[in-house]
């Protein structure tokens, strides 16, 4: 399948990185359950460790069942190469991680998951490095607010808890005029729904935890490399365009071409900070991703009759889905997300918060979960937990108030849902 451009999504996500096993003629990609592989001699591990060679040396680094999943976000998403790793936060760290150095900065979205903002403004402050919290909305915001120690600009396609969409054309012509690379986690969109890269992301995050894998049984994150940016052109990378000591002074960037950040990631990233997929984990996810399109569509479909209706339901002041005609982000669906605009959104509640606490608690069919992307509809009530480490302000910011419900829309029947979206709306306002 080297002709990738004459296929479809749909014929993609089943075939790509799959080919029969070599060895039994599995049709099924095989688990791996192996965690070294025999060299052919002293010659080939040796061309190996020099990465003057391709193949597997230990499964902390690369293995079968992985690179087959490798592929194929990779294919979907229209890049060059991919990195799994072990989780969507491992995914950031992963890709921040050849960029940054002590003292340097990387410009976010407001509009996060509670997680990543906690990552950004806490977390990474312990490799000695900052974010600057910046409204997406505004473009000449994001570009004031980067300086000489910035070294990239970070954006969720699809903002988690809200399911506001981020203008990628608008931010991603910003970062091609300061010369920095984008960075855009596309998880609660897909593939499927946008590709970033054909926005002008550099690269993609996702937590394949969420609707790549579709069914809430793992957690794995992958760095999608689209191979477009370059990387000595600034002197601002380093670890890109210098010479590596730790392969006798190979330079990633002139060594590798468009595929320097996937090999950086997997020889530096992945054998130094060990944020390792196990192969069971990316089998999971390969046979998640057979049917995400049919899923996507289902949970779109969906959310498009809750959404609606719910916005006119008596005890509910409000709902943020773009796909709405009301929602102030509907021209960007048709032109980021033209397939629709997800299936994830916020309810804001007549009775604020308590009234919130006691709807997450009434609901049946809707499970109470710190998890989005199941097939299985999922509720939260993010200011008391996914982002109750932030500051009133900042849950405001990233649209996670205390009077609002986060709604993950799965793939039952729309009506039973519904159903029990009333019923618990009714219970909490009576």
């Amino acid at each position: 399948m080297n002709d990738t451009p004459s296929y479809g999504f749909d014929t993609l996500q089943i075939h790509a990185g799959a080919r029969p096993d070599p060895a039994t003629g599995a049709r099924q990609v095989p688990i791996y359950q192996t965690t070294a592989y025999v060299f052919r001699d002293a010659e080939h591990a040796a061309a190996l460790f020099n990465l003057q060679e391709v193949g597997y040396i230990y499964s902390r680094l690369t293995n079968p069942t992985v690179a087959a999943l490798q592929e194929r976000i990779a294919t979907l998403e229209g890049g060059v190469g991919a990195v799994c790793c072990s989780s969507g936060h491992a995914a950031q760290i992963m890709a921040l991680f050849p960029l940054m150095q002590p003292g340097n900065n990387v410009v976010v979205s407001t509009r996060l998951y509670g997680g990543s903002i906690t990552q950004f403004s806490q977390t990474i402050k312990r490799f000695g490095w900052s974010a600057k919290f910046v409204d997406f909305d505004d473009a000449a915001a994001v570009e004031a607010a980067v300086d000489d120690d910035t070294r990239a600009i970070f954006c969720e396609t699809i903002a988690n808890p809200g399911g506001v969409i981020t203008d990628l054309d608008a931010i991603s012509a910003v970062a091609n005029k300061v010369g920095l690379p984008l960075i855009v986690d596309n998880t609660t969109a897909t593939p499927y729904l946008c590709r970033p890269i054909e926005h002008g992301a550099t690269l993609v995050v996702h937590s394949m935890t969420k609707y790549l894998t579709g069914n809430g049984t793992v957690t794995g994150g992958v760095v999608v490399d689209s191979g477009n940016f370059d990387w000595t052109a600034s002197g601002k990378f380093p670890s890109m365009s210098d010479p590596e000591p730790a392969y006798h002074g190979l330079k990633f960037a002139e060594t590798f071409g468009p595929l320097a950040f996937t090999f950086h990631g997997i020889a530096i990233g992945l054998r130094d900070l060990g944020m390792t997929l196990n192969p069971q984990a990316a089998h999971y996810t390969l046979m998640g991703i057979e049917t995400l399109s049919l899923r996507m569509d289902r949970h779109i479909a969906n959310t498009k009759q809750i959404a609606s209706w719910l916005e006119g339901h008596e005890n509910v002041a409000g709902v943020t889905y773009a796909g709405l005609d009301s929602s102030p982000y509907k021209e960007l669906e048709s032109r980021i997300c033209p397939k629709g605009a997800g299936a994830l959104f916020t309810v804001a509640l007549r009775g604020g918060y308590d009234a919130c606490v006691k709807f997450v608690d009434s609901l049946e069919l809707f499970s109470h979960v710190a998890n989005l992307g199941d097939t299985r509809s999922l509720v939260i009530h993010s200011a008391s937990t996914t982002h109750r480490q932030l500051t009133t302000e900042q849950q405001v910011a990233a649209g996670a108030s205390p009077e609002v419900v986060r709604i993950s829309i799965g793939i039952e029947d729309a009506d039973d849902l519904m159903r029990d979206l009333d019923r618990a709306l009714k219970i909490a306002h009576g």
